[in-house]
């Protein structure tokens, strides 16, 4: 974030230099150290399991901690970053949660990995009152509820957005999807039948998958025999380059469609050129850009991660770490006690905000979507991704409707 954006806590530390030690107990919730001003905050993530590059995620976060600690992004105070592994299963996740508030004392879960894995979360979550900041998945049970804050988009935003410039930008005729049969999955699924229903077309094919699954041939057989012209896949990097090696092994071509994070060079490792000409939906600026709050994502990842590429996927888990360091430095500028409730309050009140690389991110009561617009990028042969159309407001009929 930028330098000259930083909120300052001297109201909050004034306020709070005034109380009896007694009464600053009851001023502040766990995770909270006023004498050494440090806030911790924790985080569960898939070390093991089918996607452990998803850490690159986690390491941005952290990047932006260290980051904010060593610019003094929140006026004296330090985050202490907590994390665990979860093998990138639910359950595991929702364990790993309660570790971090039992024996952590995490004031906040933040840029916690995974869509199925933070919904896991979500009654836990509620029980102890644990904001869950900036998760990093796409899913409707993540909006309905006031202690979470996504950054994400809806995945059913997403896929409606590559729907729409399917249809209108590459007129295509013939669309189907694939998707992974779990939360984020059927997100997309959602978003992509409600689009398509208010626009009263049919999708040509709509075939799900594991998110273990690695080979794609029977799927893209189904694909070729309804010859779709165009395919949204909604899964992980792994995911599409294992469908775009299926679609090259049996000789069918057709233009591909994914969501943002899949716009990396993670996926482009892992599909070298078949990985040309895709197209996708982000909600975050290209990593390239000369903004400074991307150059700070580019210049911390190199610092303290430097063998992780740098990429959309990296600057995804930046951002979602940039938004705790916003609403930290909220609550600190507002005065009120440093707890998990007044963190709540304060975050809905953030109004068009620059964050990593999201922009006119807003949260208010009863409405917490974060990113509200996206652009399509393409994957270019020199290993870039470029923007193909401008960042513009997810389809209205989908955007505000209930995704649930």
């Amino acid at each position: 974030m930028r330098r000259r954006t930083f909120l300052t806590g001297t109201g909050a530390m004034a306020a709070l230099a005034t109380l009896p030690r007694a009464a600053l107990a009851q001023q502040v919730s766990q995770g909270i150290d006023l004498a050494n001003k440090t806030v911790t905050v924790g985080a569960f993530t898939p070390i093991t399991g089918p996607v452990p590059f998803y850490t690159i995620l986690t390491h941005a976060a952290e990047s932006c901690f260290k980051w904010a600690n060593e610019t003094n992004a929140l006026n004296g105070w330090k985050i202490n970053f907590v994390t665990y592994d979860d093998g990138y299963e639910p359950a595991r996740s929702v364990a790993v949660t309660r570790r971090l508030v039992e024996e952590n004392k995490i004031f906040a879960l933040t840029a916690a990995t995974g869509t199925a894995q933070s919904v896991a979360v979500i009654p836990y979550a509620k029980e102890v009152g644990l904001p869950m900041i900036g998760p990093i998945g796409g899913a409707s049970a993540l909006f309905a509820e006031r202690l979470v804050f996504p950054l994400l988009p809806d995945y059913g935003w997403s896929a409606a957005s590559n729907l729409d410039y399917a249809l209108t930008g590459l007129n295509a005729g013939r669309v189907a999807l694939l998707w992974e049969n779990d939360e984020l999955g059927r997100s997309a699924k959602r978003g992509f039948d409600l689009h398509l229903a208010g626009l009263k077309k049919e999708a040509v094919e709509s075939i799900p998958f594991e998110v273990r699954n690695t080979d794609f041939t029977p799927h893209v057989r189904r694909l070729a025999n309804a010859k779709a012209d165009v395919v949204i896949l909604f899964g992980s990097n792994a995911n599409l380059a294992a469908a775009l090696k299926a679609a090259d092994r049996t000789g069918y071509q057709t233009k591909w469609m994914a969501p943002f994070f899949t716009a990396d060079p993670t996926t482009r490792k892992l599909a070298g050129p078949l990985l040309d000409g895709v197209y996708f939906s982000s909600w975050l600026a290209p990593v390239g850009a000369d903004d400074p709050d991307i150059k700070a994502y580019r210049d911390s990842v190199a610092k303290y991660f430097p063998s992780d590429p740098v990429g959309v996927f990296g600057l995804n888990g930046w951002s979602n770490g940039a938004l705790f360091v916003r609403g930290f430095q909220m609550l600190l500028a507002s005065g009120k006690p440093l707890t998990r409730a007044n963190l709540v309050d304060v975050m809905e009140t953030m109004t068009n905000a620059t964050i990593g690389g999201a922009r006119n991110v807003t949260f208010k009561a009863g409405d917490h979507r974060g990113a509200r617009q996206e652009g399509i990028i393409q994957a270019a042969a020199d290993g870039s991704f470029k923007l193909v159309r401008e960042f513009r407001p997810f389809p209205s009929g989908v955007f505000d409707a209930k995704l649930s």
